[in-house]
């Protein structure tokens, strides 16, 4: 069958060549004799026929740019052409003759008398169009014709998905056709589908040192100003073994109450993950519920009892490795904080308030604190003050928080303090809260100097006495601008 369509297709092209002979020889004939019939008239009527009558183009040759598609029409106006018969052709291909259309594609035609109408433009239309007289100059126009195509795009691999291991170079490619030839440029999705700004330019997209945030959809977009810009998603995976996070690594609860654990896992490919309480591990139970969702794996620990205390582990494998974090469950008070404003409303005194939760009641709170002595340069805190509370009983209708406030007295006038609490129940002391830092108000009445002496040291520490007291007024100002310096910074 293939060897018949092929003898067809050289038995046309032959044909077509002998009719392009036959038509030429035609046209020549015909301009022959036209020529000879010019000769029988007189001379007179020779020079007049030689000035009015000569076939002259009124068309312009034309580059002509068009996108696949289309509809384009090549113009041929020719005036006086008399008997003279008008050529297309493309190439050595005759498309008209005349008023006949010799070509067999359908999409070519003559519109407006000698216009070549060319529908559907498809990319092998590109190239030149001859327009031609068949006098025996043979004056023709050519037309250039040159097809835009929209872009395309396509990813390599055709599946579009990529995987690497964390720690390695990946590469992601695409391709793109059209004409003119289009840019490239690379973006990645984000959570919401939206393309983020451009990573990369051309077809290839190297990535070094791969990460697991790295992992995800990646856009190449192929773009020749030719209809709108195009796009292909290509998918990273990125190979890593477990990697875990905790919310909190101290789970505070007691006797009868519950405890939840929680790990924050990423791994790929996905992980399983087991629990352990002192290196054993744990199987899930009435009390013991172990749950997954997503990457957030949960222990919750319903009625605890005195043995659930102690030390968990979170453990998640993968075929590349495993990882591990603690948690402590306690009945340990936990850490006290502090709600006290820093301000003091009085010189002397200042009444200092915290929470603790505990379950158990408490036994004994622990409060120190102590005085800053402060300049530009360091500070110098002074010894820590001790005092040892007795917490009152809490309110039936609150179970885990005790509240509890002392004031201090016998403080300085305008000074910095800090304090830290510890809290004890039946189980034990729990950490030492984080510092709070409190400051008193100045005593107008009280200017302090010999502190003030103390504060300004290295500005004054080489003056005479009279020059010290000469700047006393100055001084005054000084626990106004140390405070403020404080607390901006505290603020900042």
């Amino acid at each position: 069958m293939s060897s018949t369509r092929l003898i067809t297709n050289k038995l046309c092209k032959k044909v077509h060549t002998v009719l392009f002979i036959l038509l030429y020889g035609l046209f020549s004939t015909h301009a022959a004799i036209s020529n000879r019939n010019t000769k029988s008239l007189g001379n007179k009527s020779l020079a007049t026929t030689s000035s009015t009558s000569q076939p002259r183009f009124i068309s312009q040759g034309h580059t002509y740019r068009a996108v696949v598609g289309e509809t384009l029409t090549l113009p041929c106006e020719v005036e006086n052409l008399g008997s003279l018969v008008l050529l297309w052709r493309r190439g050595t291909n005759v498309l008209t003759a005349s008023t006949l259309k010799v070509t067999t594609d359908e999409r070519i035609r003559l519109v407006n008398g000698y216009n070549l109408e060319i529908t559907e433009l498809e990319p092998q239309d590109a190239g030149d169009y001859v327009c031609q007289i068949s006098d025996k100059v043979n004056r023709d126009q050519t037309h250039t014709v040159e097809i835009l195509v929209p872009p395309s795009v396509r990813a390599v691999p055709s599946s579009g998905q990529i995987t690497a291991r964390k720690g390695g170079a990946v590469t992601l490619e695409c391709k793109a056709s059209g004409n003119p030839v289009p840019s490239i440029y690379w973006t990645k999705k984000s959570g919401s589908g939206k393309s983020l700004a451009r990573i990369g330019e051309g077809p290839i997209l190297t990535l070094e040192k791969v990460e697991r945030l790295q992992s995800g959809v990646y856009q190449c977009t192929a773009e020749n100003n030719v209809g709108e810009p195009v796009t292909v998603d290509m998918r990273l995976d990125v190979l890593y073994p477990p990697e875990i996070s905790v919310e909190k690594s101290w789970i505070h609860s007691g006797e009868g109450f519950e405890a939840q654990l929680v790990c924050i896992v990423h791994a790929d490919p996905q992980p399983t993950v087991s629990w352990f309480q002192n290196s054993f591990p744990l199987q899930p139970t009435d009390r013991r519920i172990m749950s997954s969702r997503g990457n957030r794996h949960s222990l919750n620990i319903r009625h605890v009892m005195q043995e659930d205390f102690g030390n968990y582990s979170c453990v998640a494998d993968n075929s590349l490795g495993r990882s591990k974090k603690y948690m402590e469950v306690s009945g340990r008070p936990g850490p006290a904080e502090f709600h006290s404003a820093p301000w003091s409303k009085s010189p002397d005194s200042y009444n200092l308030t915290w929470k603790v939760d505990s379950y158990p009641p408490l036994q004994e709170v622990r409060l120190l604190y102590r005085k800053l002595m402060m300049n530009e340069t360091f500070q110098q805190p002074a010894r820590w003050h001790d005092v040892i509370l007795t917490p009152s009983s809490r309110p039936l209708n609150e179970p885990l928080t005790h509240a509890m406030s002392f004031t201090l007295r016998g403080l300085q006038s305008g000074s910095v303090y800090e304090a830290i609490v510890q809290a004890k129940n039946r189980y034990g002391w729990n950490e030492v809260s984080d510092i709070f830092q409190f400051y008193t108000q100045r005593n107008p009445l009280d200017p302090r100097v010999e502190e003030l002496e103390f504060v300004a040291s290295s500005t004054s520490r080489n003056k005479s006495h009279n020059q010290i007291s000469s700047y006393r007024p100055i001084l005054l100002l000084f626990p106004f601008l140390l405070v403020l310096q404080l607390n901006l910074h505290k603020w900042h």
